[in-house]
């Protein structure tokens, strides 16, 4: 019963958070919205205008509420990371605490340089990509993009979550090694493997662009090869960690 008492403080706390932040969030829910517009207006032109639609009366309501809710989730992932690590710490060993801290650090800097990439690279260029496909009426027929305000949200929403998610791989493989569950060699040996899965994954997270696939496909490659040199320096530090410890009974 105290565990559940203690978890049902966590939780109240990250619900207050989240709560705060969404109030927030939805208050100022054009000026984010129109903040997320620019990956849209660098590919279009600056001096371009930007015209949107809905389509529905309460669509940009509900788009606006989603948008608050993602902003808060966002904005209260700092509290909420540190509320799961006070419901965690007290089960943990004082050198566990010392190991799990860096890995709390890491996560939302690693999700953060996922989102600027899909921000300031894979958006604009999936963008352009889109934009190039209308037809100026040269032919008689003159097609152009009129993007709904929720589809627009939902596309980058979509891709800062698979590009954030995708960027905590240095941070899944190193708890995994510490855990003993694989190893750098291990990691090696399936690199051929994990390509492949990783191409999938694109392709899967990704909108229909070659562009936008290949913005997420090389970056993660790039993690995993962090991931292997990042756990070959831990197998070598707890390696020496065991030889000095050796050392020390041999002395005794």
């Amino acid at each position: 019963m105290d565990h559940l008492v203690e978890l049902r403080r966590r939780l109240l706390w990250s619900l207050l958070a989240v709560g705060a932040a969404f109030i927030l969030c939805f208050a100022f829910a054009k000026q984010i919205y129109n903040l997320l517009l620019w990956p849209y207006r660098w590919a279009a032109g600056v001096n371009t205008p930007i015209e949107m639609i809905y389509t529905a009366p309460q669509e940009f309501f509900f788009t606006e509420m989603k948008l608050a809710l993602f902003g808060a989730v966002f904005i209260a992932f700092p509290v909420i990371a540190s509320q799961l690590y006070m419901f965690v710490a007290p089960g943990l060993y004082k050198n566990e605490r010392r190991a799990f801290l860096p890995f709390l650090a890491a996560t939302p800097v690693l999700f953060l340089l996922g989102a600027a990439l899909v921000y300031f690279l894979a958006m604009p260029l999936a963008m352009t990509f889109f934009l190039s496909m209308q037809q100026s009426g040269e032919d008689g027929v003159k097609i152009a993009l009129t993007a709904k305000v929720s589809e627009y949200l939902s596309l980058i929403m979509t891709l800062i979550l698979a590009f954030g998610v995708c960027f905590q791989l240095p941070v899944v493989l190193t708890l995994l090694a510490r855990a003993g569950i694989i190893t750098a060699d291990w990691l090696r040996k399936y690199r051929r493997h994990a390509i492949m899965v990783m191409v999938v994954i694109a392709a899967v997270l990704t909108p229909p662009d070659p562009i936008s696939q290949l913005a997420l496909w090389i970056p993660t490659i790039l993690l995993y090869e962090l991931s292997i040199l990042a756990v070959s320096m831990a197998e070598k530090k707890r390696d020496q960690a065991k030889e000095a410890d050796e050392d020390d009974k041999s002395d005794e």
